[in-house]
């Protein structure tokens, strides 16, 4: 017997694609989404650029016949880094923002143009995150969360791609209707937590800013940028949390045309990253700016981070148990189902990893590496599954589909069990060459299935951004 919490399909369409699509009906609100998700494969193919950049840099000798600038190694592994994970995904962040929005407001949301500023805000800090790799100034410190190279003109786009999140932020906030019957109809899971991750975000900005004031006259190098980022930068992985969760929700929505999992427990994993973040008020009260308890305050929160998606996640398995048995058939060829089933294997493993780290080896690489790939598949099955769909522009579900997902998935998990095993033999992390100490048969084992794993990730991600490229440029279809 199926509980309340489950609902059957009303039409050959799910349900909350249905809800979303007739709230996207207005062409402005479509475009604005197109605009997100176009600035989103753009990070990702700046990504990929950098990365075979950097190979190309490593090819010996290769400094007689190209000038690279100063330092060009490290300042293109901050680029990599931080349009890969950073960029990316706080535009995944403004496109469901958007979506929700949308919704909330019924398709006609108020204060359009801090949704205007917010993306050509964007678009600035996009240009200007990459230049100062090309130029001989700068220094790249590669702190934790995100990597800086120390010029005014990173500095600056940084700031200006946190004030554009910020405004698309406090859009979706102002857009929260009132209390009514009426109202009520509109939230969901995937709205609900593009509210908290607004908070959260929110409150990482305050973080950063709060930090910025107290660093004042501290030398920039990288001690200062590590204090700058080590607060916010924790409140950013519950931004990402919360946006995993109503990626996995409406994922499961719309390949199942049911709910996955029962709101509720949706909205209770949501409600305990809610306490955690506002919890995290107290480390600035407790403890002095950049004390050694206030840095070990924020390390132990990223413990409040597993118990959210781990228990959205067992109760959608037991829901689907529970559904299979009753005769239902998994959609195996939807792309976003496959994504949902792929997701929380790589980042349950990249829990697991996180239980093994100290920080000095390339375990702890190993651990993020497998968490951000659980995150990105998730958005990569919501490009799949929700966005392109609701422009029109639903992919075919072919072979080159399904191997951008396969590559990215086996890639990604290669790469990171890889790197944990070459940490469990002491390769330190941040390091090439022969600093990393590759003495041990099983460490070079290590890093060599993360090189190919890398690879095969990276065909992944162009796959990818080419599926995507191509159908935002050809003629949509009717909804």
């Amino acid at each position: 017997m199926l509980s309340r919490c489950d609902h059957a399909p009303s039409s050959p369409r799910p349900p909350l694609f249905e809800r979303y699509a007739e709230a996207m009906d207005d062409p402005t609100n479509r475009n604005e989404l197109m605009r997100w998700m176009a600035l989103a494969i753009g990070a990702l193919a700046i990504a990929g650029t950098f990365a075979l950049l950097l190979a190309f840099s490593r090819v010996p000798d290769i400094q007689d016949f190209f000038p690279w600038p100063l330092n060009f190694f490290k300042k293109g592994l901050v680029v990599h880094v931080v349009f890969s994970f950073v960029v990316f995904f706080l535009c995944v962040f403004a496109a469901i923002a958007h979506l929700a929005t949308v919704r909330l407001s019924g398709g006609a949301p108020r204060f359009r143009p801090l949704g205007y500023l917010a993306f050509r805000g964007a678009v600035v800090a996009f240009v200007f995150l990459f230049v100062p790799a090309l130029m001989n100034r700068g220094q790249p410190t590669l702190n934790n969360y995100i990597p800086v190279i120390t010029d005014p003109l990173y500095y600056m786009a940084l700031g200006v791609l946190g004030a554009a999140m910020a405004l698309m932020a406090i859009r979706l906030l102002l857009n929260i209707p009132a209390p009514s019957r009426t109202a009520a109809h509109r939230f969901d899971v995937l709205n609900l937590a593009a509210i908290a991750a607004a908070v959260f975000f929110l409150f990482a900005v305050i973080y950063v800013l709060w930090a910025w004031k107290n660093l004042a006259g501290t030398p920039i190098g990288h001690p200062f940028n590590e204090d700058l980022f080590w607060g916010g930068g924790h409140i950013l992985q519950f931004v990402n949390t919360a946006l995993l969760i109503g990626a996995w929700y409406a994922l499961g929505a719309t390949a199942l045309g049911r709910a996955p999992v029962c709101p509720m427990v949706a909205i209770a994993a949501l409600a305990w990253l809610m306490l955690a973040v506002v919890s995290s008020l107290g480390f600035y009260l407790a403890f002095d700016m950049f004390s050694g308890g206030q840095i070990m305050a924020f390390t132990h929160l990223q413990y409040a981070l597993g118990p959210a998606p781990a228990v959205v996640a067992l109760f959608g398995l037991i829901n689907l148990l529970k559904h299979r048995r009753a005769g239902e058939k998994l959609p195996w060829r939807d792309p976003g189902f496959l994504c949902l089933t792929l997701s929380p294997l790589v980042f349950a493993m990249g829990g697991v990893f996180g239980l093994f780290v100290d920080g000095a080896d390339t375990r702890t690489p190993g651990h993020y590496h497998a968490i951000i790939a659980g995150l990105t598949l998730a958005f990569i099955g919501m490009f799949y599954s929700v966005f392109l769909p609701l422009l029109g522009r639903k992919p075919k579900a072919g072979k080159l589909l399904f191997a951008t997902i396969w590559c990215f998935f086996v890639g990604q998990s290669t790469a990171a069990v890889g790197l944990f095993i070459a940490g469990d033999y002491g390769t330190a992390r941040k390091v090439a060459g022969a600093a990393q100490d590759l003495s041990a048969l099983a460490a070079k084992i290590g890093m060599g299935l993360n090189g190919a794993g890398g690879l095969l990730a990276v065909i992944g991600g162009a796959l990818f951004v080419w599926v995507v490229g191509s159908s935002l440029i050809r003629r949509p279809e009717r909804i």
